[in-house]
């Protein structure tokens, strides 16, 4: 009995974890102005309670608690290292003083423009990283993701991600990179990579790459928050309201995309009725006002538009999917991608049938790329599956179970791999 409280213990605390870690990091980069070290001591107050609560059982407001205990352990660190200097010292009484007199450590990111979070983003996608090192340590640090999980997610071996976060990590610190948001021509400059974090961030909320959940809300609503601050400061910059406006219309779908056991629904099968028509309304006026401001569209722009396009149909067989084949073309033309020319297979097969979206989806099966995205077999399969070609379909479904980390998702794929036998 105690063993059976004690592993439910150490999974609401694993949950607990992926949910807080962002913000306890973020608050502590803060405090102490060195990344890994606030890695290091939200990690100290995660190893905390994994040796209290199983004991003393779980906080009233175990997000607060794990802040309270990295926050000591901050200033433990401080008076440790007294021969490092009276600045250490200081900077150790300005902590005592301000930090530790906040009740409630949630109350310190309500200021948009100061929003910890936000630093951090900024902060992870400095020019002096990598595009590499940039992605893979924003996830790490927000996402709340395990080396072994970034690199499934981006296909590279996990030896390869965990030195691109150490070295990011040392260039932090090694050249003093503020923790601030930039004003200005450099929030513009550095606007790029700081959208395609915040995409990312948004993304293994709305389809976890692993884990027990097909959804995390709390990530889809972290990058929901930051992409309408940093709407707030670039009023004028169309990219960034197009990928408000994208988000803002994929996460209306939140409740309809999940079963009441929690098990996946592909878009096709969702009842629109339960789509969040305010966040439909919000993502639509994004879309609208990144449209007014013109230009060439980017690539949030572009899958805004097609997320509209789903958004404005009744049902699946009312979506004008030749408008988003040709919105896939456009953006595959922008940004050559297998996934992208994958989405376009899919909206091939609604338009055309699906022995059209096959003969495209064939041509992706040599790419690289693609050997272990999961998807690619799942498409496949589900065309070959109305094509009635099931014994083939079936070990297209079993293959992408194998390569899939979600266990919501496996569970899904094995259940139409064995539909084909049931036909």
């Amino acid at each position: 009995m105690l063993v059976a409280v004690a592993t439910g213990i150490h999974r609401t605390i694993d949950a607990l974890w992926r949910m807080e870690s962002p913000r306890l990091i973020a608050a502590l980069t803060r405090m102490v102005r060195d990344v890994g070290l606030a890695e290091d001591l939200a990690q100290d107050a995660l190893v905390a309670a994994l040796e209290q609560w199983p004991r003393e059982g779980v906080p009233e407001k175990p997000g607060a608690w794990l802040m309270a205990a990295a926050k000591h352990r901050a200033l433990d660190h401080f008076r440790r290292n007294t021969l490092l200097g009276r600045k250490h010292e200081e900077l150790g009484r300005q902590v005592a003083a301000q930090e530790l007199a906040v009740p409630d450590w949630d109350t310190a990111l309500d200021d948009a423009v100061g929003d910890d979070l936000l630093r951090l983003i900024f902060m992870s996608c400095h020019p002096a990283l990598t595009t590499e090192a940039q992605v893979a340590l924003t996830l790490r640090l927000l996402g709340g993701l395990t080396t072994d999980e970034i690199a499934r997610a981006f296909l590279v071996p996990e030896a390869t991600v965990a030195q691109r976060i150490v070295r990011a990590k040392r260039t932090l610190r090694d050249k003093g990179i503020p923790f601030e948001v930039p004003r200005g021509a450099e929030l513009r400059s550095r606007l790029p990579p700081v959208l395609g974090v915040i995409y990312l961030i948004f993304n293994e909320g709305y389809s976890a790459t692993t884990g027990t959940d097909w959804m995390r809300p709390a990530l889809c609503e972290d990058a929901l928050r930051l992409g309408r601050i940093l709407a707030s400061l670039a009023p004028r910059e169309p990219e960034v309201h197009g990928l408000l406006a994208l988000m803002e219309i994929q996460a209306s779908r939140a409740r309809a995309r999940v079963g009441p056991s929690g098990e996946p629904i592909l878009l096709l099968d969702q009842n629109r009725a339960r789509w969040d028509q305010l966040l439909i309304r919000r993502g639509l006026a994004a879309l609208d006002h990144a449209e007014r401001l013109g230009g060439e569209a980017g690539p949030y722009r572009l899958q805004a538009r097609i997320a509209a396009c789903h958004a404005r149909a009744r049902s699946a067989e009312d979506t004008d999917w030749r408008r988003i084949v040709e919105i896939y073309t456009l953006l595959g033309q922008l940004t050559p991608s297998p996934v992208v020319e994958l989405n376009r297979a899919v909206a091939v097969t609604m338009a055309d049938g699906p022995a059209a979206g096959l003969a495209l989806v064939d041509l992706l099966t040599a790419d690289k790329a693609l050997q272990n995205y999961h998807l690619l077999p799942s498409v496949r399969g589900d065309l070959l599956k109305k094509l009635g070609r099931l014994d083939e379909a079936q070990v297209e479904f079993h293959r992408a179970a194998s390569l899939t980390r979600n266990d919501r998702e496996r569970f899904l794929l094995q259940e139409r791999a064995r539909s084909c036998t049931a036909q």
